[in-house]
């Protein structure tokens, strides 16, 4: 998607979120019916007005991936490009691999147009679990759960993402990490070569 196309609408403010945006996200999350689970403040971004929350995401962290999550845009705001703006805000500060999940085909278009791609709950990564950090497979086993079951209509979507200069997508990632053999006594960071 072209982001010079995207700009805020006139008094309105794209910032990090802050201790006192918790109840103001949540509120927003609520309205939208999204999941209120982990829902960490340290995480999102958020767009005022007036000193009023009107849209929020997040980027999850897990195990060598994040999730783009929890995006929500107040109903009077609708329609103006704030969803937009604050999609391609969270891609391009994404730091690992990117990841979301949605229902429908609406959101999957929405999502397309920033370059996300389906992919099936099979091919998604499963990496080593880091401490203090689950797997965004774990994560997203419940919705694939929901999907089986219930047919709910989740899609998995991935998107390569700049990382260390490169795009590249986190199975290619998981190809690299797969050729590398290293002692399972040697606990170590994950890391793109250059």
């Amino acid at each position: 998607m072209n982001q010079s196309n995207l700009s805020l609408p006139s008094g309105c403010v794209l910032r990090k979120a802050t201790s006192g945006d918790q109840w103001s996200i949540r509120l927003l999350v609520f309205s939208a019916k999204l999941d209120p689970t982990q829902l960490n403040w340290q995480q999102f971004w958020v767009i005022e007005y007036n000193q009023n929350l009107i849209a929020c995401g997040q980027l999850r962290n897990f195990s060598g991936a994040q999730e783009l999550g929890s995006l929500v845009v107040a109903s009077a705001w609708r329609g103006r490009g704030l969803g937009s703006l604050l999609t391609q805000h969270l891609i391009n500060t994404a730091t690992q691999p990117l990841y979301l999940e949605c229902l429908g085909q609406r959101l999957m278009q929405f999502y397309s147009r920033f370059d996300f791609v389906p992919i099936s709950f099979e091919d998604l990564p499963q990496f080593h679990k880091t401490i203090g950090l689950s797997t965004l497979k774990e994560k997203f086993r419940f919705s694939q759960l929901a999907k089986r079951l219930l047919k709910v209509p989740v899609v998995f979507m991935e998107s390569p993402v700049e990382y260390k200069g490169e795009n590249r997508s986190l199975r290619q990632y998981e190809i690299f990490r797969m050729a590398v053999v290293i002692p399972s006594s040697i606990l170590i960071t994950d890391k793109l070569l250059g």
